[in-house]
């Protein structure tokens, strides 16, 4: 699936993952290959994404997630260690 990590700054990631796990404003939830459609709003927190080569874990602000088709579009208003 592709991942696009991006805040009012830059575009800090884009590509393939096989898994992202995120803040949501309910609980961590993690998404996966085939998820089904979703929109949730995420609070500060950390989120995790898998690639090929390794397991990455950025710190983020408040924003949102939209999941469809496997594309997890992530936009948060800050990314803290970018």
């Amino acid at each position: 699936m592709n991942l696009e990590l991006i805040s009012p700054q830059k575009v800090y990631f884009s590509g393939e993952v096989s898994l992202v796990s995120l803040p949501g404003k309910s609980g961590r939830f993690t998404v996966l290959d085939n998820h089904a459609p979703i929109i949730s709003k995420l609070d500060k927190g950390v989120l995790k994404f898998r690639t090929n080569q390794n397991d990455s874990e950025v710190m983020v602000g408040n924003g949102f997630v939209e999941v469809n088709k496997n594309r997890v579009i992530v936009c948060v208003e800050e990314i803290y260690n970018a």
